[in-house]
């Protein structure tokens, strides 16, 4: 049997013709083509034909010429070419088929690599300006060259739309972290009318032996001047937390801590209770007796002076562990140097300076043991911390073996207020009220 057959593709099977009963068969490629196609590095091939390689000299387009003679097929009735002609399996083509073959390349721009036919035509691939991608302000623009309009075309792609603020205001959730911390100060207060009753007779026990207090004598004057320094810390505290354009969420972390920090004071006050460290501080007369009443008219007045005792207000003794003068004015510098500006670092020191003096000042006064203060500002600093870790970490946020803060006894309380925060409050600021109109922007972002 002779088989002509005229190739198409290296790896489509050939035809064979049958010259006895003109029937289609299925041999194989010569053994002379398939040793030139896999010896000859030259020789691309691919599903869309052979192109002319740059750099070989006198090369023509690589293709396999298969000599086949004139039969006749009966099904399709296709006529072959003759002995003497050659078939190429990639005959020269054109940009127009190179794109017909080839719809997912970039379209041509003008004077461009791709341009060019017959032969001599190189291909290169496209060239770094094809894809010009710019970032805008309100979304993104794509430039491309087309070969058809010669002009620019820009796709302009809108920035998603949020269904949530990533910081939403929550004002429900600040209200309920203000009543927490009402509920836990009134009860440090009620603790310290009771602790009042089981203080140590000062007749009969002196203060607990401390370094420090043994070595400074006291004076009545620096407990006025420590709470002085607390109203200063607090104050501009709080002018920090109201221009924060993140108020709502800054004030529920404030007050969900010191919620904390109030609560915890009551316990170790109450199960504790030290004989008075000052031999010249006033102490109101006990009543040898505690009900309902007694211990109302107590609290009233100690939350009427705000706990302080420059107002006269705060004459009950028995609130050693711990220090709350250490805890607000620790609190203060805290808030002051993550909620207000970076650039203000001169108000960072200040603040750093005033509370150091102010907790001094407490102990110069004998209002505090040593132990008080670095409890205070031991338990005050890791809450804010521990608190200010888990709310800038998404996945610190969820339950997981590995999450051991998440064992926290108040750590569902945290999920419901950060739960939707979307990462670490950036330090930006607004004017807090409507008025006047001149102190807000002229495009206020009200979705913050």
């Amino acid at each position: 049997m002779e088989c002509r057959v005229s190739i198409e593709h290296p790896l489509t099977q050939c035809l064979c013709v049958q010259e006895e009963c003109n029937v289609r068969g299925i041999c194989d490629v010569p053994v002379e083509a398939v040793a030139r196609m896999v010896l000859d590095p030259k020789n691309s091939h691919n599903d869309y034909g052979s192109f002319h390689s740059p750099g070989v000299q006198g090369s023509p387009h690589h293709a396999i010429d298969v000599e086949s003679s004139s039969h006749q097929v009966n099904d399709d009735t296709t006529v072959l070419h003759s002995e003497s002609e050659s078939s190429r399996l990639a005959p020269d083509m054109t940009q127009s088929d190179l794109y017909q073959r080839q719809p997912l390349l970039p379209p041509s721009a003008k004077n461009d690599s791709w341009s060019g036919s017959g032969k001599g035509s190189v291909l290169h691939s496209p060239s770094s300006e094809y894809y010009d991608v710019e970032d805008k302000t309100e979304g993104l623009s794509i430039h491309r060259n087309g070969s058809l309009s010669n002009g620019i075309v820009k796709i302009d792609v809108p920035p998603p739309l949020r269904e949530e603020p990533r910081f939403p205001k929550e004002k429900w959730k600040t209200f309920v972290a203000f009543l927490m911390l009402v509920v836990n100060f009134i009860i440090t207060t009620a603790t310290l009318a009771l602790v009042h009753e089981r203080v140590p007779d000062r007749d009969k026990y002196g203060p607990l032996p401390d370094i420090f207090l043994d070595n400074v004598k006291a004076a009545d004057w620096a407990l006025d001047v420590s709470e002085i320094l607390i109203m200063i810390s607090t104050n501009t505290a709080f002018i920090v937390l109201i221009f924060h354009k993140h108020r709502y969420i800054v004030m529920r972390r404030v007050f969900m801590i010191l919620s904390l920090l109030y609560l915890l004071r009551s316990i170790t006050m109450f199960v504790t209770v030290l004989p008075v460290a000052s031999t010249t501080y006033y102490c109101s007369p006990k009543a040898n007796a505690t009900n309902g009443y007694i211990v109302a008219q107590r609290v009233w007045q100690l939350i009427s002076g705000f706990g302080l005792s420059i107002n006269g207000k705060h004459t009950y003794c028995g609130d050693y562990i711990y220090s709350g003068h250490t805890v607000i004015l620790t609190m203060s510098y805290l808030i002051i140097a993550e909620y207000s500006p970076k650039r203000c670092f001169p108000v960072h020191w200040i603040s750093w300076i005033v509370s150091v003096v102010g907790v001094i000042m407490v102990l110069v006064a004998h209002g505090h043991y040593a132990v008080d203060v670095i409890i205070a500002y031991y338990v005050t600093t890791t809450l804010f911390w521990m608190y200010h870790t888990l709310a800038n970490n998404a996945n610190l946020k969820q339950n997981g073996p590995n999450n051991f803060l998440a064992r926290l006894w108040w750590f569902p309380v945290f999920r419901y207020f950060e739960k939707n925060v979307g990462g670490p409050v950036p330090r930006q600021y607004e004017w807090p009220l409507p008025w006047p109109r001149w102190c807000h922007g002229k495009h206020p972002n009200r979705n913050s």
